[in-house]
Order: C-alpha cells, then sequence, then structure tokens
C-alpha cells in the first residue's frame, strides 16, 4: 500500500502500520481497497474485516476532502450545519466561474471555468485552444459575475505568452472594449513563466505557484500545454518502451494531478491546462474514405449535387449524411468502445479521423472536466460527377464538453461552432453565413 502516499502525502498512517504492511505484502492496492469487498480484502492480507472498513472509510473521506467535497448531511456539511446553527456569516468561497465571454459558450459550459477545479481544453493543432486561454486570462481580471476581480498566472511549457495578441484580443472584444480604464482588464494583471522541463515544472508548481498566489492574488493558473514536457521526458527513443518508465510517468501524473487540485481547492484558484492530441489507429473508415465511396447517382440526387456545388461553403450530402463506422469493436468492455465517453472523439458524424488526447487514462482520471475543440474541414466543391474535392478552403471549429463534474453539453454530439476572430473566439448562430475569420 505504497500509493497511498504517493495518492495522500499528508494522510496519517501511524494508527494503520500493521495493517498496511500485510496488504503490502498481500499486493493489495488502494484501488483494490475502495473497489474490493472488505471480506475479499482482509481474507487475502489476513488482517480483520474492522480493520480494513476503517482503513477504507478514511481513505475515502480524504479522497473527498481533496477533491472538494465534504460529507454532507441533509444536503448540508457539518460545517455548514455548525455555521447556521451559531448564526455567524459564512465566508467560506462560493462557485464562482470565469466566463469565455460568449454567452452561448458559457451556456454549453454550465457558466464558465469554475473556481476550485481543474479542467483541461484539448483540441489538434490550430483548434482554437490558446485564443480561448487567452480570453480566460483577460475575463478573470473581471468583476464578479463574468470574471473573479483577480489576476492571471500563465506557465508556459512550449511558446512564450502572445503579448501581442492578448493585446488585439484585449482592444478588439466588443465587451471589453466599451468598459471603463478602471474596470478593463490589463495585461500588467498577467504573470507567466517558462516550464523548461518535468523538473523545473514540479520546482515552480509546488514552490514558487502558492507564493505567487497569495502575494498577487491569482485567480486562474494555465498550462499550456501539460504534455509537452511529459512527451519530450518518455517519448525519446528507448525511454517509452520500458515499463519502469511507464510506471514512472503514471507516478508523476497521479502526483502532478493531486497537487493542482489541492491548489485549486486550497487557494479556490482556477486551474486549466491545455493539452495536445494522438491520432488513434485502428480499422476505422476515414472522412475521405467516406467522401470519395463511388454511389449510384438518381436524376434527383444529381439536381441536388449540383445546388449545393453553386454554395462555396456547403459540404456534399454524402459527407455529412452518410454514417461513419468509427468503432472496430462492439464489445462495451473494450477501450476502443469506452473512449468516446471520455476522449470527446468518436459520437460525431463529420470528423476526418478519430483523436485521442494525451497522457491516457492515468491523466484522465485527474480532471474535473474535460472541454474538446473540433476541427471540421470545408472542402472546395468540384465537379458534381467527379464527387467533392479534396482541397481545403477553411474549416469549422466546434466546442464540446467531453465530461464535467458540475455541467453537460445540451447542444448534441457536435457541439457549439464558434469561429476564431480578432476579437479572440465567438460563437456562431446558425443564420451566421459570414465565414471564419482567421485571427493571425
Amino acid at each position: 500500500m505504497s500509493d497511498i502516499i504517493q495518492l495522500l502525502p499528508n494522510i496519517d498512517t501511524e494508527p494503520f502500520e500493521k495493517v498496511l504492511e500485510r496488504l503490502e505484502k498481500a499486493n493489495i492496492s488502494s484501488n483494490d481497497l475502495m473497489t474490493l469487498g472488505p471480506v475479499d480484502v482482509a481474507r487475502r492480507a489476513d488482517v480483520s474485516i474492522d480493520q480494513v472498513r476503517e482503513l477504507t472509510a478514511t481513505l475515502i473521506a480524504q479522497l473527498h476532502a481533496q477533491l472538494g467535497f465534504d460529507e454532507s448531511r441533509n444536503g448540508h456539511s457539518e460545517e455548514e450545519d455548525a455555521t447556521a446553527k451559531s448564526g455567524e456569516e459564512d465566508t467560506r468561497p462560493t462557485w464562482s466561474h470565469i466566463s469565455t465571454l460568449d454567452d452561448d459558450l458559457d451556456a454549453a459550459l454550465g457558466g464558465g471555468f469554475p473556481a476550485g477545479q481543474v479542467c483541461e481544453i484539448t483540441g489538434e493543432s490550430a483548434a482554437g485552444k490558446t485564443q480561448l486561454l487567452l480570453t480566460l486570462l483577460l475575463a478573470v481580471q473581471l468583476a464578479p459575475p463574468k470574471g473573479l476581480g483577480k489576476t492571471a498566472l500563465y506557465l508556459s511549457t512550449e511558446a512564450p505568452l502572445s503579448t501581442t495578441r492578448l493585446n488585439q484580443i484585449l482592444t478588439r472584444h466588443p465587451y471589453l472594449s466599451l468598459l471603463s480604464e478602471s474596470e478593463r482588464p490589463s495585461l500588467s494583471r498577467v504573470q507567466s513563466a517558462q516550464l523548461q522541463d518535468l523538473e523545473s515544472q514540479d520546482h515552480v508548481l509546488r514552490y514558487q505557484v502558492p507564493v505567487q498566489i497569495a502575494r498577487a492574488n491569482v485567480g486562474l493558473i494555465i498550462i499550456d500545454s501539460i504534455a509537452a514536457n511529459f512527451r519530450a521526458e518518455f517519448d525519446r527513443a528507448g525511454a517509452a518502451s520500458s515499463s519502469d518508465a511507464l510506471a514512472r510517468r503514471s507516478l508523476q501524473l497521479t502526483q502532478l494531478g493531486s497537487h493542482l487540485r489541492d491548489l485549486a481547492r486550497t487557494h479556490n484558484v482556477a486551474v486549466v491546462v491545455a493539452n495536445q492530441v494522438l491520432d488513434r489507429f485502428g480499422p476505422i473508415a476515414s472522412y475521405f474514405d467516406a467522401a470519395v465511396t463511388p454511389t449510384p447517382l438518381s436524376q434527383s440526387s444529381v439536381s441536388t449535387q449540383v445546388s449545393n456545388a453553386n454554395n462555396n461553403n456547403a459540404v456534399p450530402p454524402q459527407l455529412s449524411q452518410q454514417p461513419i463506422q468509427v468503432f472496430s469493436t462492439n464489445d462495451p468492455l473494450s477501450l476502443d468502445h469506452q473512449q468516446r465517453f471520455f476522449t470527446g472523439w468518436g459520437d460525431q458524424r463529420f470528423l476526418r479521423d478519430l483523436k485521442t488526447p494525451s497522457l491516457g487514462l492515468t491523466w484522465t482520471n485527474q480532471l474535473s472536466a474535460r472541454i474538446v475543440l473540433l476541427k471540421q474541414p470545408i472542402l472546395k466543391p468540384q465537379d458534381y460527377l467527379l464527387g467533392p474535392g479534396m482541397d481545403i478552403v477553411g474549416w469549422k471549429r466546434h466546442l464540446k464538453v467531453a465530461f464535467s463534474a458540475w455541467s453537460r453539453d445540451n447542444n448534441g454530439v457536435d457541439g457549439v461552432e464558434f469561429e476564431v476572430c480578432e476579437e479572440g473566439i465567438r460563437s456562431k448562430k446558425a443564420d451566421d453565413n459570414t465565414g471564419t475569420n482567421e485571427a493571425t
């Protein structure tokens, strides 16, 4: 049970020393302790059932506290009941969000990005991750309910903070530009630092960030991206092939997730991380495979395609109407089948290919929410007899909630369509045919 110290470094193990020693010899992990029945654990480790139950209850209570919610009683925690009885004012942090400065996107996210939680934004390159993060750097400085009235901390593992683009959003955004000087966000209230490798990343997060939160009244911590240093450390030739390296990476990811949750809960800050994606390979039909599949053409279908060809932004009907088989198996217990529930890819009808967020299931289990930014190509139409073209003339982007602890996406499997423009990001209405204005 040595992993209990890794999960909960501050737990008091003195009352359970003998029990933990027996469980260690029996190769029983913390996960086994919480998922297996106490009778099975007690039999395998040769300890009493009461000791197993007491240790399990302590472990679960500690994990609940780390995740930011305590045992409740009639819908209220013991602390709330005590405050109500004493008549004192409840001074604990309230549930607050950081807005995306777009009503439709906020609605899809359940209000925005909440303080006290660890959220991930993932997507392909040029999907709009950095644009959304830059908007949050400014929004957190606004007074509630749009923001928290605090400063932001931007930690980069790749390119440095783009202050030019940040200033462009500040001056061009229709909401921010109308605020008075005293209400408007400022670039001086955005702190930034570079994380060169895993060692410096761990040092900054554990020792410098808590000090900076208290000193600068930080309300938002952004890490862009969370996967870069892990890829540089473990994906080099020969490093990722050994089981020891995989085990060490899983341990570091668990410790990082535990520390970020503790920062978010203890200081009531929002932690938002960007994540890269990987290609998911398998026996699936791709978007372009479906596009070039010959289909019988009737007179009515020919006239329909001719009509659509006159619309430069139209996606040929065989791309939007033909379902694509995206699973290599229908077994509900297989990882390939389950990935659509936590990756954000696999249940859309328009995707060219499937992706999966980096760092795997170990990192996924550390998150309160995963927000996925999807890209759909707009193809240049060609002669209806030859089928759709292969030239990409633009992109459609969608924001989708893969999973969340406080909201659900009510906008269908495709999410909310948005565009990247000079003002940052904004949702697109159903009747908006202005096209995507790409920001440089």
